[in-house]
């Protein structure tokens, strides 16, 4: 415990994708109740939208992301065949532009993300350096982003090794954790049974799901190579396999790391139905995330009070 009477807050801000976009909710949930933390944490998307709440660009970002469509995500999507299907330049390109873009310790309250350390497994804390390039690595989700290099090291998504960052939070001296965990209810999202299909002739969709518009267009590029088949079973959609095996990871890393490391409080938002691309889906992930905290509300103020007289 620090030296006053009131605990150092710590918010945990997890990894999920698209559906990330409820720690906006959580954020002005917590807000709303007087509750302001103190040190703030992320992996992947947590990182991305906890530098931005870090710096005082919340509202920024919020009316940002309930404004994106389908077609604008899809137009983030800079397409590689490298190590990654997305470079991920653009989407930084904006951040950078768009929202902060200096060195961490300049940051109005203490900020740390996390990444992979690709080539040893190594979690790797990103404490100093520029805020989006930190934010870079820590999104940098294995087959979807390419990797980035930062001091001879390959770093790739903080969710393989720390989906939710409890302990950078006490690491950095919080005394009260408060952890968003996006993963608690993936295992019961259903594949697609069908993907979509696209010929040499066909044009690429204007509507569904970003999951259908990128496996389309990347059907498409498969169909003028000549590597497209028709034949037998079709099999669930490449961004759904993906997207499924990457639920599965994440949901028993997390639960062993929290088993191991556990908040304080814990806030579930309970996004299942959301895809891990549909970035389009803004408003009903923040919704969430602002009832998942008014559950757990009544168990944070009365640690806080007990912490308060201790």
């Amino acid at each position: 415990m620090n030296d006053s009477t009131t605990p150092r807050i710590g918010l945990a801000l997890g990894g999920g994708s698209a559906r990330g976009w409820a720690h906006i909710g959580v954020l002005r949930a917590l807000e709303e109740a007087g509750i302001v933390p103190d040190i703030v944490c992320g992996t992947s998307i947590g990182a991305l939208v906890g530098a931005a709440y870090v710096d005082g660009d919340l509202d920024r970002l919020e009316d940002w992301v309930r404004s994106l469509s389908l077609q604008t995500v899809v137009s983030f999507l800079d397409f590689s065949l490298g190590s990654g299907l997305i470079k991920g330049e653009k989407l930084i390109a904006f951040f950078r532009s768009h929202f902060v873009d200096r060195d961490i310790p300049e940051l109005a309250r203490p900020f740390g993300t996390v990444a992979t350390d690709l080539q040893h497994g190594r979690e790797i804390w990103l404490r100093e350096g520029r805020v989006s390039d930190a934010v870079r690595a820590s999104i940098a989700l294995p087959g979807l982003f390419t990797p980035v290099q930062r001091d001879g090291s390959w770093l790739v998504d903080g969710g393989l090794v720390n989906p939710v960052p409890v302990s950078l939070c006490r690491a950095m001296g919080a005394d009260l954790v408060i952890a968003v965990d996006l993963n608690a209810d993936l295992l019961g999202r259903h594949l697609k049974t069908q993907p979509v299909r696209v010929s040499r002739q066909t044009a690429l969709p204007e509507s569904g799901t970003l999951a259908d518009t990128v496996v389309a267009r990347i059907q498409s590029t498969m169909a003028q190579l000549g590597l497209d088949r028709d034949d037998g079973p079709v099999p669930p959609a490449m961004l759904d396999v993906l997207a499924s095996s990457i639920n599965i990871m994440q949901v028993q890393i997390t639960r062993s790391r929290l088993a191991g490391e556990p908040a304080d409080v814990l806030v579930t938002p309970r996004l299942a139905d959301l895809g891990l691309m549909e970035f389009h889906r803004a408003s009903l992930a923040i919704e969430v995330g602002r009832h998942a905290v008014e559950h757990v509300l009544p168990q944070l103020q009365e640690l806080l009070r007990g912490a308060e007289r201790h």
